[in-house]
């Protein structure tokens, strides 16, 4: 389990993050939203150690995080960390051996990833030749080919074709199935919505929110009521709260407020209710309510 308790840092009059806490269990994908400049890059370094914080910590099983921990760790940044002339196999396993693979075993797992990542065709290829989404593959690669304890990942689908995203999304799924805690920043949140466990939302370096999606979403309140009618007379909503619009030859009433049942009851003797449901409010939506 990792953990991240009161985080601060600050450069100059500039706090880059200002108590920054949360936890991501064993096999748990958390996703790490905010606006450019929020500090979740600099959260993420902090972790893998490339920056200091001022004060806070960061704990591994419940014990200091150390340089040995974060050796085992799989780190993605933002930035591409690849030598651009050399070719992709020998890149990742070249990272594989820094990371204390023996040859052989640094080859299989290069053969495994370039075959699970759709880059076999593209082994003997140098970076610069690549596109940018198969550069983010063998970014990935080179993250993942020590079997890492821990994943830290920071936008890693920036840019990519739905193709790649399912591919990259499937591999992160595989993995925290075995266990690993994975952390990925994103601004795609109804990707985070989708493939996350849980939440944190920074602002300014600070969480705004955190916890599970499914918490956060019922957190915000019951959400929107929407009623499908068909066949009702003109009118028949005056008096409830929300409003009504025209859908082919169905009224849906919209409400965020007001009695369900009453509702309910009056669309019933109004005419054929065809759905009747609240609708629980998006991460997008948790996200604007959560930094304005």
């Amino acid at each position: 389990m990792l953990e991240i308790d009161g985080l601060r840092k600050r450069y100059g009059d500039t706090t880059a993050l200002d108590g920054v806490g949360f936890t991501v269990r064993p096999g748990e994908m958390f996703g790490f939203v905010g606006a450019n400049g929020a500090g979740k890059t600099t959260t993420m370094r902090i972790v893998m150690g490339v920056l200091g914080a001022d004060s806070g910590e960061v704990r591994l099983d419940g014990r200091p995080l150390g340089y040995d921990d974060r050796r085992t760790f799989g780190y993605m940044p933002e930035e591409r960390g690849l030598y651009q002339k050399m070719k992709v196999a020998e890149q990742i396993e070249y990272f594989g051996r820094l990371h204390g693979l023996a040859p052989a075993a640094a080859r299989t797992a290069t053969d495994a990833l370039l075959e699970r990542l759709g880059l076999v065709g593209r082994r003997d290829d140098a970076v610069e030749a690549l596109s940018l989404g198969n550069q983010q593959r063998v970014q990935l690669a080179v993250a993942l080919v020590h079997e890492p304890t821990v994943l830290i990942l920071d936008e890693p689908f920036s840019g990519l074709d739905p193709l790649a995203v399912d591919a990259l999304a499937e591999v992160l799924k595989d993995r925290a199935a075995e266990g690993v805690p994975v952390i990925f920043s994103s601004h795609q949140l109804d990707l985070v919505e989708r493939l996350c466990d849980s939440v944190g939302i920074i602002s300014a370096g600070r969480m705004v929110a955190y916890g599970p999606v499914a918490e956060l979403r019922e957190r915000e309140g019951r959400g929107v009521l929407r009623v499908v009618v068909r066949g009702g007379a003109p009118g028949w909503a005056d008096g409830l709260p929300g409003t009504v619009v025209r859908e082919g030859d169905r009224d849906v009433l919209l409400c965020e407020e007001g009695d369900d049942q009453a509702v309910l009851r009056t669309a019933m003797s109004a005419g054929t209710v065809e759905h009747f449901g609240r609708r629980q409010p998006t991460l997008t939506e948790i996200f604007r309510e959560a930094v304005a």
